[in-house]
């Protein structure tokens, strides 16, 4: 007679096999907290990076406005010529806005944040050109600026072009490659972690032959030997990425004060971001399985030479 699947009798008996490899680890206290440490540490590392590289993005991002072009006047065009220059170029289509600085509103200016001043007034004549200042349209991409600067640098009035933001072109492509680094060093700390779960199984089995032969010999199937096991390997890997997030959010609270300090003084409110809710879940639940892998690989390697004599 066939015996009927009870989800609540299923359910209870992992409860009590996850309890008690729970309370497995619990009886070797410093064993477990060593391996629990160093699965903490190797999983700190890559998510802390992450956590590093998403502030460096969201301080890109607020520094990413709209790209502008600077037009460098000629000395000899005057701030008239330079407002019927501004107004010529504001009629083009992938202008969005447009501000002229005449000569003596840029010397002005200068004066006031260079602290030149005295220096200034020994010039006989104002050494500065007038500028205009364009802003592309919001939909235009950096490949539409450089048109747009390489358009106006033509421009007979125009001494010289200058596109802003290239910088931060540059710098979001550097933490992409970052980025990649950091995905890399996750796999490889990934597989060390596998490698620590999996010989702790290893030596778990070792200390459990003879208990593992006896539930064998009064048919105990392969399944059922296997639970614990892998339950201990699930902990391993919880308990590691709870370790990792402490770790983590310890980090944050250390740096967030001095740069808090540094942001303020480029007049800006910047504050360092811990770990989100979704990142938070993703590093206890990513451990937790990669916990539960290292241990079901090394129980199918080592058990099957486990067999009653």
């Amino acid at each position: 007679m066939s015996r009927r699947f009870r989800p609540g009798t299923w359910a209870i008996r992992h409860l009590q096999v996850a309890l008690g490899s729970l309370g497995c680890l619990l009886r070797s206290p410093l064993g477990s907290l060593m391996t629990v440490a160093v699965i903490g540490i190797a999983l700190a590392l890559p998510s802390g990076l992450m956590v590093l590289m998403g502030n460096v993005q969201n301080l890109v991002n607020d520094w990413d406005g709209p790209a502008s072009v600077s037009l460098f006047l000629k000395q000899e065009v005057d701030d008239a010529a330079a407002r019927s220059l501004g107004e010529k170029i504001a009629e083009r289509p992938g202008v969005e806005q447009l501000e002229v600085i005449g000569r003596q509103a840029a010397l002005d200016e200068f004066r006031e944040h260079s602290g030149f001043a005295a220096a200034l007034d020994v010039l006989e004549e104002n050494p500065l050109p007038a500028v205009i200042l364009v802003r592309p349209k919001d939909d235009a991409d950096l490949i539409a600026a450089k048109t747009l600067t390489e358009q106006l640098g033509k421009l007979p009035e125009v001494e010289a072009a200058q596109l802003d933001l290239q910088w931060v072109k540059r710098l979001r492509s550097i933490t992409e490659i970052v980025r990649q680094g950091i995905y890399l060093l996750a796999v490889l700390l990934t597989l060390a972690v596998l490698l620590i779960i999996g010989n702790t199984i290893r030596l778990e089995i070792q200390n459990r032959h003879s208990e593992i032969e006896i539930i064998k010999l009064v048919g105990g199937t392969d399944a059922f030997v296997r639970r614990p096991f892998l339950y201990h390997g699930l902990w391993l890997g919880l308990l590691g990425g709870l370790t990792a997030w402490i770790l983590v959010a310890a980090a944050i609270v250390m740096l967030d004060p001095p740069v808090s300090r540094l942001a303020e003084l480029y007049h800006s409110g910047f504050r360092l971001l811990g770990p989100g809710l979704l990142e938070s879940a993703g590093l206890l639940i990513g451990g937790a399985v990669i916990g539960w892998l290292g241990a079901w690989v090394s129980v199918g390697r080592h058990l099957s030479a486990v067999e009653p004599s």
